[in-house]
């Protein structure tokens, strides 16, 4: 006997869900303590004053006040340059 039905079987439908990465807040709005800023995999953003690094990369606000986003220059282990976007909470 057949082991599946004489129908069409799907091999479709197991569709993983969005991840929702991004930017959150940006510069100038208010941020409470524990909102949430950007979404990230790795540190495309690095966190500045005011804020935390969560373990899956996610940057939110440690202290109530407005999201600044500056950048600046940071060396890595091997020498080379580049420029990066810090996030950051300046109290009110």
């Amino acid at each position: 006997m057949a082991h599946t039905k004489a129908i069409g079987t799907s091999r479709n439908g197991r569709d993983s869900q969005p991840q929702y990465l991004g930017v959150k807040l940006s510069d100038g709005q208010a941020a409470n303590i524990g909102s949430i800023i950007v979404r990230q995999r790795g540190t495309k953003f690095i966190p500045g004053s005011g804020v935390r690094l969560g373990t899956d990369y996610t940057i939110y606000a440690a202290v109530a006040g407005k999201v600044k986003f500056t950048t600046k220059r940071k060396t890595g282990y091997n020498g080379a340059r580049r420029l990066v976007t810090v996030a950051n909470v300046v109290p009110n």
